[in-house]
């Protein structure tokens, strides 16, 4: 084997690591993607449910925060 085929042999095979790389990181970039548009929805039924639970506890006119210490405190 001569000095050209071991270059270029090697040059191949940072072809294809480089390919393999590439690939992975398209997918890690779709991945982080689709992650970031779960995260959202995810805070948006968060916010969503506050609401809902605040509005709850205030239509039944009871306040925890309102209420004095039990006697033992």
């Amino acid at each position: 084997m001569s000095a050209l085929d071991a270059l270029e042999q090697r040059l191949t095979e940072l072809e294809v690591r480089l390919t393999f790389i590439d690939e992975t990181v398209q997918a890690l970039s779709a991945a982080d993607a689709d992650q970031a548009v779960r995260m959202a929805s995810l805070e948006r039924i968060i916010r969503e449910l506050r609401s809902e639970f605040s509005s709850l506890r205030l239509g039944q006119g009871h306040d925890p925060h309102g209420e004095p210490p039990p006697p033992h405190y």
